[in-house]
């Protein structure tokens, strides 16, 4: 029994009580099983990794199918919502807000959910179970499992959008700088960045407002029509950042259009700068060849002042050629 004890400290991270006379109560690990098996609506979460999370499970709720445990302890998961008898499977993903991660890279949340209790699994640290959890010690927590799940959809939609208006104020920057006269240099990097991010974030986003439309078509009775008006607010939140998604991935595009297109500006402008001199030195250098070739017979070789009269010559040259190509319209 000793070793048993911190065994199951380290499998779960924290366990409340609901509803009824203890509500809110924070359970011990060893009394989390217990209470699991009465009437009273339990919440308990587990470390997804743990090697004994599914044999807990299994022990603790031997109703459920094996499926639903693969489900709640696989390592890769889908956010999708699956409806088995009375209860719910909910798998959804929340911003990664944990220190030396990349907030796009979601955090996956996997719940178990039926009138008397709830399990939710995580891998890695969710800041909305956190939340709800210091919410229940302060005696303000949920007391059902609807508001249970509405709560904890609010708290991930609410980091969701947050983290969205920062890369929104990003995309607004960088439409400001590309229109200057001088782009900074590295704002390609950061448009290819900012398009990394939100493409990331979408291919997490959008089976995720799949999934809370499953929850809103196929309910089980224990959620009421207060809790499906919540729901239905944060999926309409949901599908408003998946289509700004959207619409950022072409805004990136048409930012990554025109800032190739200024940059293919100024390089037509440097060769055509280029073309321009090259042309305009290409007879003076052919005749400075010729006048600087060693043979004899080379006209006002023995001539003083020939040097002079030459350099008049070429300036005369250089000064022909600039109204030839003015009238030609070329500068």
């Amino acid at each position: 029994m000793t070793n048993l004890v911190p065994a199951l400290d380290a499998l779960i991270s924290t366990a409340h009580v609901l509803d009824g006379p203890e509500a809110c109560r924070r359970l011990t690990a060893g009394e989390a099983p217990s209470v699991l098996r009465e009437d009273t609506l339990a919440w308990v979460h587990l470390h997804a990794q743990h090697p004994e999370a599914p044999q807990w499970i299994i022990d603790n709720l031997s109703y459920l199918d094996p499926t639903i445990v693969d489900a709640l302890v696989a390592e890769e998961t889908r956010p999708r919502v699956t409806r088995v008898g009375d209860g719910l499977i909910v798998i959804l993903r929340g911003i990664n807000m944990n220190q030396g991660d990349d907030p796009e890279d979601m955090v996956s949340i996997r719940l178990w959910v039926d009138p008397n209790r709830i399990i939710s699994l995580s891998r890695r640290r969710v800041r909305a179970v956190e939340d709800i959890a210091a919410e229940l010690d302060a005696g303000q927590g949920p007391r059902d499992a609807a508001d249970f799940v509405v709560r904890l959809t609010e708290r991930l939609n609410y980091r969701i959008e947050d983290f969205w208006r920062q890369l929104e104020d990003e995309a607004d920057a960088l439409e400001e700088e590309v229109l200057t006269e001088e782009p900074p240099h590295d704002l390609r990097p950061r448009l290819v960045e900012l398009r990394r991010r939100a493409i990331i974030l979408r291919r997490y986003l959008q089976p995720q407002r799949d999934a809370m439309r499953t929850l809103q078509a196929a309910h089980p009775d224990w959620l009421e029509e207060d809790d499906l008006r919540a729901l239905a607010e944060e999926l309409d939140a949901l599908e408003r950042v998946v289509e700004d998604a959207d619409a950022m991935r072409d805004r990136m595009a048409l930012v990554r259009d025109e800032l190739a297109g200024q940059l293919s500006d100024r390089l037509n402008r440097n060769m055509y700068l280029l073309s321009i001199l090259s042309a305009l030195f290409l007879p003076l250098g052919f005749l400075t060849g010729l006048f600087g070739i060693n043979v004899a017979g080379l006209p006002g070789s023995q001539t003083d002042g020939a040097f002079w009269l030459f350099s008049g010559g070429l300036f005369v040259v250089f000064l022909g050629q600039l109204v030839i190509l003015r009238k030609l319209r070329w500068i």
